[in-house]
């Protein structure tokens, strides 16, 4: 495996988003040699951060043009696939995104690949999905491990299920690896928040606001629960209409969903009850302060609900890299 020196991995970051995956990898010095994301917006913020950018629709680049890398990334859609149950593996994927990704592996076979999708992925069309993507990595010459991580356990507090999935070439050896189940960070929501002079605009100021009398107090060691704390309803208590505590956890940030409160939830921060911030949704994904968000409100909401939890990366890929250095 001197082929795999830790010094020298480089990687493309395909359906990048707004780059978390780019982040988290950048963080152990490796380099990025490649980039693709179709979203015009999610192009801009990415340009803006990482200095390029992003190559637009992958399904009409060229795999030979792809720079040469040893682990490919990326945070795929979901999709059916209108063939699943054939048993065809790499033919069955054809018409969908993961084909992409699938032709890119064909050709250039990296040594490593790091992917995530929502949490009912492993459920999705009955589970056809996953079992075609699996016979399809293993058919292209991949040993592959998922598990279902929840971003509240790795020092964020944002509670965030997805599917991660880790790949090594068979070629390799590599047979045995173990996801991390947390960080065992205790965090709490408030601990990232913004001071409230600018989040006025963020204020939810309604007259079916409900709170309720939750208590709401640490545990023995001081710690509050790792989770959303639902204290109270704006209207029926709908979707977008839940208050949680400061105390707690943020609900999964949303792309998409409607309610007064839509793509962060609301909360009671300093008595007031109130939606996220752009800038708070960038600090509850482990984003850095230093993260340039250039493009408007809507949009912000939309990429940071799009996007990967970059603790999470860090910590699944440090056990990467002790798994290749350990094997070695």
């Amino acid at each position: 495996m001197s082929n795999l020196s830790p010094n020298d991995l480089k990687f493309i970051d395909l359906f990048a988003g707004i780059g978390g995956f780019r982040l988290a990898l950048e963080s152990f010095n490796l380099e990025c040699v490649y980039s693709n994301e179709w979203d015009i917006h999610a192009q801009i913020t990415y340009k803006e951060n990482f200095g390029e950018l992003p190559d637009g629709d992958i399904t009409k680049v060229d795999e030979k043009n792809i720079p040469k890398h040893n682990i490919l990334c990326g945070g795929f859609p979901c999709q059916a696939f209108s063939i699943s149950g054939k048993q065809r593996g790499f033919e069955d994927t054809r018409g969908t995104l993961f084909f992409d990704i699938a032709r890119i592996v064909k050709y250039h076979k990296p040594e490593i690949l790091f992917l995530e999708n929502v949490k009912n992925f492993a459920r999705h069309d009955n589970g056809k999905t996953l079992n075609t993507i699996l016979k399809t990595l293993d058919e292209l010459g991949y040993r592959v491990f998922y598990k279902v991580l929840n971003a509240s356990n790795f020092g964020v507090p944002t509670s965030r299920e997805r599917i991660y999935i880790i790949g090594f070439r068979k070629d390799l050896g590599i047979n045995k690896f173990e996801f991390p189940i947390t960080n065992e960070k205790m965090v709490k929501l408030k601990d990232f928040l913004e001071d409230d002079a600018l989040t006025n605009q963020y204020v939810i100021n309604r007259k079916d606001i409900k709170i309720s009398e939750k208590d709401v107090t640490p545990n023995v060691f001081g710690y509050y629960p790792q989770k959303p704390i639902r204290i109270g309803t704006i209207n029926k208590g709908g979707q977008g209409e839940r208050i949680y505590h400061e105390n707690g956890h943020a609900i999964t940030l949303s792309a998409y969903g409607g309610g007064v409160a839509s793509k962060t939830g609301a909360y009671l921060i300093n008595g007031k009850v109130r939606k996220l911030s752009p800038r708070e949704c960038a600090n509850i994904m482990g984003f850095p302060p230093t993260f340039k968000i250039p493009v408007s409100t809507s949009q912000a909401y939309k990429q940071f609900g799009n996007s990967v939890a970059v603790p999470v990366l860090v910590e699944i890929f440090s056990k990467v890299m002790d798994t290749i250095n350990t094997h070695e």
